[in-house]
Protein backbone atom coordinates (compact mmCIF):
# COMPACT_ATOMS: atom_id res chain seq x y z
CA UNK A 1 0.00 0.00 0.00
CA UNK A 2 2.13 2.45 -1.16
CA UNK A 3 1.54 5.83 -2.67
CA UNK A 4 4.27 8.67 -3.26
CA UNK A 5 6.73 8.48 0.02
CA UNK A 6 4.05 7.06 2.33
CA UNK A 7 3.34 3.28 3.25
CA UNK A 8 0.68 2.19 5.10
CA UNK A 9 -1.46 -0.71 6.19
CA UNK A 10 -4.93 -0.88 7.27
CA UNK A 11 -5.41 -3.22 10.17
CA UNK A 12 -9.20 -4.70 10.97
CA UNK A 13 -10.09 -4.28 14.66
CA UNK A 14 -13.35 -5.74 14.73
CA UNK A 15 -16.33 -7.15 12.60
CA UNK A 16 -19.52 -7.28 13.61
CA UNK A 17 -23.65 -6.72 12.56
CA UNK A 18 -25.73 -3.95 13.23
CA UNK A 19 -29.16 -4.56 12.69
CA UNK A 20 -32.07 -2.12 13.33
CA UNK A 21 -32.79 -1.17 16.74
CA UNK A 22 -36.44 -2.24 17.17
CA UNK A 23 -37.66 -5.90 15.80
CA UNK A 24 -40.49 -5.76 12.58
CA UNK A 25 -42.31 -8.29 10.47
CA UNK A 26 -40.18 -9.82 8.09
CA UNK A 27 -41.81 -8.81 4.74
CA UNK A 28 -40.72 -8.42 0.71
CA UNK A 29 -39.87 -5.14 -1.06
CA UNK A 30 -40.00 -5.09 -4.76
CA UNK A 31 -37.93 -3.17 -6.55
CA UNK A 32 -39.59 -0.41 -8.86
CA UNK A 33 -38.95 -1.35 -12.56
CA UNK A 34 -36.93 1.75 -12.45
CA UNK A 35 -34.67 0.05 -10.15
CA UNK A 36 -34.63 -3.13 -12.51
CA UNK A 37 -32.28 -0.90 -15.11
CA UNK A 38 -29.54 -0.75 -12.82
CA UNK A 39 -26.62 -3.30 -12.87
CA UNK A 40 -25.48 -5.01 -9.67
CA UNK A 41 -23.03 -2.08 -8.79
CA UNK A 42 -21.83 -1.06 -5.36
CA UNK A 43 -21.33 2.44 -4.59
CA UNK A 44 -18.86 3.80 -2.07
CA UNK A 45 -18.69 7.45 -0.03
CA UNK A 46 -16.34 8.34 2.95
CA UNK A 47 -16.00 11.28 5.11
CA UNK A 48 -12.59 12.52 6.61
CA UNK A 49 -12.63 13.77 10.26
CA UNK A 50 -10.18 15.76 12.19
CA UNK A 51 -10.43 14.45 15.67
CA UNK A 52 -13.62 13.47 17.26
CA UNK A 53 -12.43 12.81 20.93
CA UNK A 54 -11.17 17.13 20.69
CA UNK A 55 -14.62 17.96 20.35
CA UNK A 56 -16.76 14.67 21.93
CA UNK A 57 -14.30 14.07 25.05
CA UNK A 58 -14.81 10.83 24.01
CA UNK A 59 -12.61 7.74 23.11
CA UNK A 60 -12.33 5.76 20.30
CA UNK A 61 -14.44 3.24 21.98
CA UNK A 62 -17.80 4.92 22.79
CA UNK A 63 -17.71 7.08 19.51
CA UNK A 64 -17.62 4.02 17.33
CA UNK A 65 -20.25 2.92 20.00
CA UNK A 66 -21.96 6.08 19.29
CA UNK A 67 -21.95 5.35 15.31
CA UNK A 68 -23.49 2.18 15.60
CA UNK A 69 -25.91 2.94 18.09
CA UNK A 70 -27.52 5.80 15.86
CA UNK A 71 -27.13 3.64 12.96
CA UNK A 72 -29.07 0.96 14.52
CA UNK A 73 -31.45 3.49 15.33
CA UNK A 74 -31.47 4.77 11.41
CA UNK A 75 -32.13 1.22 10.60
CA UNK A 76 -35.89 1.34 11.92
CA UNK A 77 -36.97 3.94 9.41
CA UNK A 78 -34.61 2.57 6.65
CA UNK A 79 -34.93 -0.39 6.82
CA UNK A 80 -34.56 -1.74 3.28
CA UNK A 81 -30.46 -1.42 3.83
CA UNK A 82 -30.70 -3.91 6.92
CA UNK A 83 -31.65 -6.31 4.10
CA UNK A 84 -30.94 -8.22 1.58
CA UNK A 85 -31.11 -8.92 -1.99
CA UNK A 86 -32.90 -12.20 -3.08
CA UNK A 87 -34.36 -13.44 -6.43
CA UNK A 88 -38.06 -13.88 -6.70
CA UNK A 89 -39.31 -16.68 -8.70
CA UNK A 90 -39.32 -14.65 -12.30
CA UNK A 91 -35.69 -14.36 -11.32
CA UNK A 92 -35.48 -10.29 -10.75
CA UNK A 93 -34.24 -8.95 -7.61
CA UNK A 94 -36.04 -8.02 -4.70
CA UNK A 95 -35.16 -7.12 -0.97
CA UNK A 96 -36.03 -9.94 1.48
CA UNK A 97 -36.73 -6.99 4.43
CA UNK A 98 -35.75 -9.42 7.32
CA UNK A 99 -33.41 -7.17 9.64
CA UNK A 100 -30.51 -8.83 8.43
CA UNK A 101 -28.17 -5.72 9.57
CA UNK A 102 -25.23 -4.09 8.01
CA UNK A 103 -21.85 -5.20 8.11
CA UNK A 104 -19.20 -2.78 10.17
CA UNK A 105 -16.27 -2.98 10.24
CA UNK A 106 -13.74 -1.49 12.33
CA UNK A 107 -10.37 -0.74 11.75
CA UNK A 108 -7.03 1.41 12.64
CA UNK A 109 -4.48 2.81 9.76
CA UNK A 110 -0.73 3.67 10.56
CA UNK A 111 -0.95 6.87 8.71
CA UNK A 112 -2.17 10.61 9.75
CA UNK A 113 -5.17 11.95 8.37
CA UNK A 114 -3.30 14.60 6.23
CA UNK A 115 -0.58 12.10 4.45
CA UNK A 116 -3.56 10.30 2.96
CA UNK A 117 -3.24 11.36 -0.79
CA UNK A 118 -6.71 12.01 -1.52
CA UNK A 119 -5.93 12.97 -5.33
CA UNK A 120 -5.32 9.50 -6.06
CA UNK A 121 -8.04 7.55 -4.38
CA UNK A 122 -7.32 4.04 -5.79
CA UNK A 123 -4.55 3.83 -3.50
CA UNK A 124 -5.37 5.22 -0.35
CA UNK A 125 -8.93 4.93 -0.58
CA UNK A 126 -9.94 1.68 -2.49
CA UNK A 127 -9.23 -1.77 -0.55
CA UNK A 128 -8.31 0.16 2.92
CA UNK A 129 -11.21 2.67 3.80
CA UNK A 130 -13.82 1.85 2.01
CA UNK A 131 -15.36 -1.39 2.62
CA UNK A 132 -15.96 -3.84 0.57
CA UNK A 133 -19.73 -5.21 0.56
CA UNK A 134 -19.88 -9.18 1.12
CA UNK A 135 -23.62 -9.20 2.26
CA UNK A 136 -26.59 -7.88 2.51
CA UNK A 137 -27.45 -4.19 0.83
CA UNK A 138 -25.60 -1.54 3.31
CA UNK A 139 -21.84 -1.97 4.80
CA UNK A 140 -19.95 0.55 6.95
CA UNK A 141 -16.44 0.99 8.14
CA UNK A 142 -15.02 3.02 10.77
CA UNK A 143 -10.71 3.71 10.57
CA UNK A 144 -9.20 5.27 13.20
CA UNK A 145 -5.72 7.02 11.63
CA UNK A 146 -2.64 7.71 13.81
CA UNK A 147 -3.74 11.07 14.43
CA UNK A 148 -6.82 10.24 16.28
CA UNK A 149 -8.43 11.10 13.23
CA UNK A 150 -11.63 8.91 11.96
CA UNK A 151 -12.99 8.38 8.26
CA UNK A 152 -16.57 7.18 7.94
CA UNK A 153 -16.45 5.45 4.95
CA UNK A 154 -20.18 3.31 3.19
CA UNK A 155 -21.01 0.86 0.34
CA UNK A 156 -24.54 0.31 -0.67
CA UNK A 157 -26.09 -1.66 -3.67
CA UNK A 158 -27.37 0.82 -6.42
CA UNK A 159 -29.76 -1.65 -7.54
CA UNK A 160 -32.04 -0.74 -3.89
CA UNK A 161 -30.40 3.66 -4.19
CA UNK A 162 -29.43 6.31 -5.80
CA UNK A 163 -27.23 8.94 -4.50
CA UNK A 164 -30.46 11.06 -3.50
CA UNK A 165 -31.32 8.15 -1.60
CA UNK A 166 -28.02 7.10 0.24
CA UNK A 167 -27.96 11.23 0.93
CA UNK A 168 -31.06 11.19 2.69
CA UNK A 169 -30.16 7.92 5.03
CA UNK A 170 -26.89 9.37 5.85
CA UNK A 171 -28.45 12.66 6.72
CA UNK A 172 -30.99 11.07 8.72
CA UNK A 173 -27.92 8.53 10.53
CA UNK A 174 -25.97 11.74 11.28
CA UNK A 175 -29.20 13.79 12.54
CA UNK A 176 -30.17 10.79 15.14
CA UNK A 177 -26.50 10.58 16.42
CA UNK A 178 -25.86 14.07 17.14
CA UNK A 179 -26.70 14.83 20.75
CA UNK A 180 -30.19 16.64 21.24
CA UNK A 181 -33.00 16.86 23.47
CA UNK A 182 -36.38 14.45 23.27
CA UNK A 183 -34.54 12.38 21.00
CA UNK A 184 -36.07 9.95 19.05
CA UNK A 185 -35.70 6.96 16.90
CA UNK A 186 -37.55 8.83 14.29
CA UNK A 187 -35.67 11.09 11.88
CA UNK A 188 -36.67 14.38 10.31
CA UNK A 189 -36.55 13.26 6.72
CA UNK A 190 -39.40 9.54 6.41
CA UNK A 191 -38.22 7.90 3.50
CA UNK A 192 -40.87 6.58 1.27
CA UNK A 193 -41.19 3.02 -0.45
CA UNK A 194 -44.74 3.02 -1.93
CA UNK A 195 -43.71 1.16 -5.58
CA UNK A 196 -47.22 2.31 -6.73
CA UNK A 197 -45.65 6.20 -7.85
CA UNK A 198 -43.95 3.89 -9.85
CA UNK A 199 -46.28 1.81 -11.45
CA UNK A 200 -46.83 0.92 -15.41
CA UNK A 201 -49.54 2.69 -17.13
CA UNK A 202 -52.23 0.68 -18.89
CA UNK A 203 -52.12 0.64 -21.81
CA UNK A 204 -47.86 1.55 -22.19
CA UNK A 205 -46.87 4.79 -23.88
CA UNK A 206 -43.33 4.07 -25.35
CA UNK A 207 -41.60 6.89 -26.72
CA UNK A 208 -39.24 5.85 -29.52
CA UNK A 209 -36.34 7.60 -28.14
CA UNK A 210 -36.40 5.35 -25.20
CA UNK A 211 -35.41 2.66 -27.43
CA UNK A 212 -32.42 4.31 -28.69
CA UNK A 213 -31.47 5.22 -25.16
CA UNK A 214 -32.00 1.70 -22.90
CA UNK A 215 -31.62 -1.98 -24.75
CA UNK A 216 -32.57 -5.33 -22.90
CA UNK A 217 -29.48 -7.14 -21.97
CA UNK A 218 -30.70 -10.11 -23.66
CA UNK A 219 -29.74 -7.97 -27.00
CA UNK A 220 -26.34 -7.24 -26.05
CA UNK A 221 -23.42 -9.16 -27.74
CA UNK A 222 -21.56 -11.40 -25.99
CA UNK A 223 -18.56 -10.21 -23.42
CA UNK A 224 -15.21 -9.66 -24.64
CA UNK A 225 -12.43 -12.10 -23.28
CA UNK A 226 -11.15 -10.94 -20.37
CA UNK A 227 -7.77 -8.54 -20.91
CA UNK A 228 -4.75 -9.36 -19.46
CA UNK A 229 -2.97 -6.89 -17.29
CA UNK A 230 -0.50 -6.64 -20.39
CA UNK A 231 -3.07 -5.75 -22.68
CA UNK A 232 -4.10 -2.93 -20.78
CA UNK A 233 -2.83 -0.12 -22.54
CA UNK A 234 -4.96 2.76 -21.20
CA UNK A 235 -6.36 1.34 -17.83
CA UNK A 236 -9.48 2.92 -16.15
CA UNK A 237 -8.42 4.81 -13.08
CA UNK A 238 -9.94 7.22 -10.39
CA UNK A 239 -8.69 10.71 -9.32
CA UNK A 240 -10.38 13.53 -7.44
CA UNK A 241 -9.87 17.15 -8.80
CA UNK A 242 -10.61 20.75 -7.56
CA UNK A 243 -12.10 23.61 -9.84
CA UNK A 244 -11.98 26.96 -8.70
CA UNK A 245 -15.19 28.97 -8.84
CA UNK A 246 -13.92 31.72 -10.99
CA UNK A 247 -12.32 28.82 -13.39
CA UNK A 248 -16.38 27.83 -13.02
CA UNK A 249 -17.76 30.81 -13.76
CA UNK A 250 -15.45 31.36 -16.84
CA UNK A 251 -16.00 28.01 -18.64
CA UNK A 252 -20.01 28.93 -17.96
CA UNK A 253 -19.62 32.51 -19.36
CA UNK A 254 -17.75 30.44 -22.92
CA UNK A 255 -20.14 27.91 -23.05
CA UNK A 256 -23.45 30.96 -23.15
CA UNK A 257 -21.02 32.98 -25.66
CA UNK A 258 -23.06 32.69 -28.49
CA UNK A 259 -26.55 31.12 -26.98
CA UNK A 260 -29.43 32.57 -28.62
CA UNK A 261 -31.25 31.04 -26.44
CA UNK A 262 -32.88 33.29 -23.21
CA UNK A 263 -31.98 30.22 -21.53
CA UNK A 264 -28.88 30.25 -19.46
CA UNK A 265 -27.01 26.92 -19.81
CA UNK A 266 -26.25 25.86 -16.48
CA UNK A 267 -22.64 24.64 -14.72
CA UNK A 268 -23.20 21.16 -15.03
CA UNK A 269 -24.14 21.60 -18.91
CA UNK A 270 -21.17 23.77 -19.33
CA UNK A 271 -18.81 21.55 -17.43
CA UNK A 272 -20.19 18.13 -18.79
CA UNK A 273 -19.45 20.18 -22.70
CA UNK A 274 -16.23 21.16 -21.35
CA UNK A 275 -15.63 17.18 -20.65
CA UNK A 276 -16.78 16.03 -23.79
CA UNK A 277 -14.50 18.05 -25.78
CA UNK A 278 -11.42 17.26 -23.45
CA UNK A 279 -12.25 13.32 -23.56
CA UNK A 280 -12.53 13.40 -27.55
CA UNK A 281 -9.54 15.13 -28.12
CA UNK A 282 -7.79 13.20 -25.98
CA UNK A 283 -8.94 10.24 -27.95
CA UNK A 284 -8.73 11.07 -31.13
CA UNK A 285 -4.97 11.55 -32.18
CA UNK A 286 -5.28 8.40 -34.65
CA UNK A 287 -8.87 8.82 -35.87
CA UNK A 288 -11.10 11.62 -35.70
CA UNK A 289 -13.54 9.81 -36.69
CA UNK A 290 -14.24 8.13 -33.85
CA UNK A 291 -17.78 8.94 -31.62
CA UNK A 292 -17.16 9.90 -28.43
CA UNK A 293 -20.65 9.30 -26.36
CA UNK A 294 -21.81 11.32 -22.96
CA UNK A 295 -24.15 10.38 -20.48
CA UNK A 296 -25.80 12.55 -17.76
CA UNK A 297 -27.81 11.07 -15.15
CA UNK A 298 -31.24 12.85 -14.88
CA UNK A 299 -33.33 12.42 -11.43
CA UNK A 300 -37.01 12.21 -12.22
CA UNK A 301 -38.41 12.86 -8.91
CA UNK A 302 -39.57 16.33 -9.53
CA UNK A 303 -40.19 15.26 -13.58
CA UNK A 304 -42.89 13.64 -11.71
CA UNK A 305 -44.47 15.40 -9.64
CA UNK A 306 -44.88 17.42 -12.72
CA UNK A 307 -45.79 21.02 -10.55
CA UNK A 308 -48.26 18.65 -8.30
CA UNK A 309 -46.81 20.26 -5.01
CA UNK A 310 -48.43 16.92 -2.73
CA UNK A 311 -46.83 14.87 -5.16
CA UNK A 312 -44.05 16.59 -4.92
CA UNK A 313 -43.58 16.51 -1.69
CA UNK A 314 -44.22 12.46 -1.29
CA UNK A 315 -41.47 12.25 -4.19
CA UNK A 316 -38.87 14.35 -2.73
CA UNK A 317 -38.39 11.44 0.36
CA UNK A 318 -39.26 8.79 -2.51
CA UNK A 319 -36.49 6.15 -1.40
CA UNK A 320 -35.17 4.18 -4.35
CA UNK A 321 -33.84 4.77 -8.00
CA UNK A 322 -35.63 7.73 -9.98
CA UNK A 323 -32.72 7.98 -12.89
CA UNK A 324 -32.67 7.79 -16.50
CA UNK A 325 -29.19 8.31 -18.59
CA UNK A 326 -29.91 10.10 -21.83
CA UNK A 327 -26.49 10.99 -23.69
CA UNK A 328 -25.26 12.02 -26.97
CA UNK A 329 -22.81 10.99 -29.38
CA UNK A 330 -20.47 12.78 -31.92
CA UNK A 331 -17.15 12.76 -34.08
CA UNK A 332 -14.27 13.84 -32.12
CA UNK A 333 -13.43 15.97 -34.71
CA UNK A 334 -17.00 17.56 -34.17
CA UNK A 335 -16.59 18.16 -30.70
CA UNK A 336 -12.87 19.26 -30.88
CA UNK A 337 -13.17 22.06 -33.72
CA UNK A 338 -16.25 23.17 -32.74
CA UNK A 339 -16.69 25.94 -29.71
CA UNK A 340 -17.72 25.28 -26.35
CA UNK A 341 -20.95 27.15 -26.75
CA UNK A 342 -22.11 24.76 -29.71
CA UNK A 343 -21.19 21.40 -27.99
CA UNK A 344 -23.02 22.68 -24.32
CA UNK A 345 -26.30 23.28 -26.99
CA UNK A 346 -25.90 19.81 -27.75
CA UNK A 347 -25.63 18.63 -23.80
CA UNK A 348 -28.74 20.64 -23.82
CA UNK A 349 -30.98 19.47 -27.16
CA UNK A 350 -29.83 15.45 -25.74
CA UNK A 351 -31.13 16.15 -22.00
CA UNK A 352 -34.45 18.15 -22.95
CA UNK A 353 -35.47 14.09 -23.77
CA UNK A 354 -35.27 13.40 -20.15
CA UNK A 355 -36.49 15.61 -17.76
CA UNK A 356 -40.06 15.64 -18.19
CA UNK A 357 -42.79 13.97 -16.87
CA UNK A 358 -43.52 11.66 -19.81
CA UNK A 359 -39.90 10.47 -20.39
CA UNK A 360 -39.61 8.79 -16.98
CA UNK A 361 -43.10 7.51 -17.23
CA UNK A 362 -41.98 6.11 -21.16
CA UNK A 363 -39.39 4.57 -19.25
CA UNK A 364 -41.53 2.43 -16.46
CA UNK A 365 -43.05 1.09 -19.30
CA UNK A 366 -40.40 0.52 -21.40
CA UNK A 367 -39.12 -1.69 -18.56
CA UNK A 368 -42.65 -3.45 -17.96
CA UNK A 369 -42.26 -4.23 -21.50
CA UNK A 370 -39.31 -6.11 -21.64
CA UNK A 371 -39.73 -7.88 -17.99
CA UNK A 372 -38.49 -10.26 -16.99
CA UNK A 373 -35.16 -9.86 -19.23
CA UNK A 374 -33.40 -6.55 -17.43
CA UNK A 375 -32.53 -3.53 -19.35
CA UNK A 376 -29.71 -1.04 -19.35
CA UNK A 377 -28.74 2.44 -20.35
CA UNK A 378 -26.98 1.47 -23.64
CA UNK A 379 -24.23 4.29 -22.83
CA UNK A 380 -22.87 1.82 -19.90
CA UNK A 381 -22.70 -0.79 -22.87
CA UNK A 382 -19.54 0.36 -25.28
CA UNK A 383 -19.40 0.36 -28.71
CA UNK A 384 -18.49 -2.84 -31.18
CA UNK A 385 -17.53 -0.60 -34.15
CA UNK A 386 -14.56 0.64 -35.59
CA UNK A 387 -15.64 4.62 -35.55
CA UNK A 388 -16.54 3.81 -31.59
CA UNK A 389 -15.13 5.93 -29.23
CA UNK A 390 -14.45 7.08 -26.01
CA UNK A 391 -17.86 6.64 -23.82
CA UNK A 392 -18.57 8.14 -20.15
CA UNK A 393 -21.43 9.11 -17.98
CA UNK A 394 -21.60 12.47 -15.91
CA UNK A 395 -23.94 12.27 -12.50
CA UNK A 396 -24.37 15.87 -10.87
CA UNK A 397 -23.46 15.19 -6.71
CA UNK A 398 -24.28 19.11 -6.39
CA UNK A 399 -26.92 17.92 -3.42
CA UNK A 400 -24.15 15.44 -1.91
CA UNK A 401 -24.61 16.59 1.89
CA UNK A 402 -21.42 16.52 3.18
CA UNK A 403 -21.97 19.84 5.16
CA UNK A 404 -24.78 17.80 7.06
CA UNK A 405 -22.87 14.26 8.10
CA UNK A 406 -22.05 15.49 11.95
CA UNK A 407 -21.87 12.60 13.81
CA UNK A 408 -22.29 15.21 16.89
CA UNK A 409 -18.00 15.93 16.43
CA UNK A 410 -18.28 18.33 13.84
CA UNK A 411 -18.19 18.68 9.90
CA UNK A 412 -15.92 16.64 7.88
CA UNK A 413 -13.08 17.88 6.15
CA UNK A 414 -13.24 16.05 3.35
CA UNK A 415 -15.79 13.86 1.87
CA UNK A 416 -16.51 12.68 -1.55
CA UNK A 417 -18.02 9.66 -3.98
CA UNK A 418 -15.74 6.50 -4.66
CA UNK A 419 -17.26 4.48 -7.93
CA UNK A 420 -14.72 2.89 -9.73
CA UNK A 421 -17.64 0.42 -10.95
CA UNK A 422 -15.37 -1.81 -13.03
CA UNK A 423 -17.07 -1.35 -16.46
CA UNK A 424 -15.64 0.06 -19.64
CA UNK A 425 -17.77 3.43 -19.89
CA UNK A 426 -16.05 6.30 -17.55
CA UNK A 427 -17.86 8.01 -14.87
CA UNK A 428 -17.55 11.42 -13.08
CA UNK A 429 -19.08 12.85 -10.55
CA UNK A 430 -18.97 16.81 -9.37
CA UNK A 431 -19.29 17.93 -6.14
CA UNK A 432 -19.83 21.17 -4.25
CA UNK A 433 -15.98 22.05 -2.25
CA UNK A 434 -16.09 21.26 1.57
CA UNK A 435 -15.08 24.87 2.06
CA UNK A 436 -18.38 25.99 0.74
CA UNK A 437 -17.02 29.12 -1.27
CA UNK A 438 -18.25 27.73 -4.86
CA UNK A 439 -15.66 25.69 -5.94
CA UNK A 440 -16.09 21.89 -7.05
CA UNK A 441 -14.80 18.59 -6.39
CA UNK A 442 -14.87 16.16 -9.10
CA UNK A 443 -14.58 12.44 -8.35
CA UNK A 444 -13.20 10.96 -12.11
CA UNK A 445 -13.21 7.58 -13.34
CA UNK A 446 -11.32 7.85 -16.66
CA UNK A 447 -8.73 5.93 -18.68
CA UNK A 448 -5.27 6.89 -16.73
CA UNK A 449 -4.24 8.85 -20.80
CA UNK A 450 -7.54 10.94 -20.77
CA UNK A 451 -6.72 12.17 -17.23
CA UNK A 452 -3.12 12.91 -17.86
CA UNK A 453 -4.00 14.24 -21.12
CA UNK A 454 -6.53 17.00 -19.16
CA UNK A 455 -3.66 17.59 -16.09
CA UNK A 456 -1.22 18.77 -19.08
CA UNK A 457 -3.49 20.73 -21.64
CA UNK A 458 -5.94 22.22 -18.56
CA UNK A 459 -3.41 22.17 -15.26
CA UNK A 460 -5.30 25.85 -14.44
CA UNK A 461 -9.05 24.09 -14.59
CA UNK A 462 -7.95 20.69 -12.84
CA UNK A 463 -6.46 20.46 -9.81
CA UNK A 464 -5.16 17.42 -7.64
CA UNK A 465 -7.12 17.96 -4.58
CA UNK A 466 -4.66 18.55 -1.70
CA UNK A 467 -4.42 18.99 1.93
CA UNK A 468 -3.31 22.32 1.17
CA UNK A 469 -6.38 22.93 -0.50
CA UNK A 470 -9.05 21.56 2.10
CA UNK A 471 -7.22 23.19 5.24
CA UNK A 472 -6.09 26.72 3.69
Amino acid sequence: MCFGKVKFTVNVTNEEVVAAALPMQEHWLPLSNLDLILPPVDVGVFFCYNNPMISTNGTHRNIVASLKHSLAEALVSYYAFAGEVVANSMGEPEILCNNRGVDFVEAVADVELQSLDLYNPDESVEGKLVPTKKYGVFAVQATWMKCSGLVVACTFDHRIADAYSANMFLVSWAEIARPRDNKSLIPMTQPCFRRSLLTPRRPPSIHPSLYDMYVPISELPPPPEPESESDLTDPIISRIYYVTSEQLNTMQSLANSNNNSNTKRSKLESFSAFLWKMVAEASSNDNKNIVAKMGLVVDGRKRLSNGDKNKEEIMSSYFGNVLSIPYGGRSALELVEKPLSWVTNQVHDFLEAAVTEEHFLGLIDWVEEHRPVPGLARIYCGGTGGEEGPTFVVSSGQRFPESKIDFGWGKPVFGSYHFPWGGSAGYVMPMPSPKRNGDWLIYMHLPKGHLQFMEDQAPHFFRPVSWDYLLN
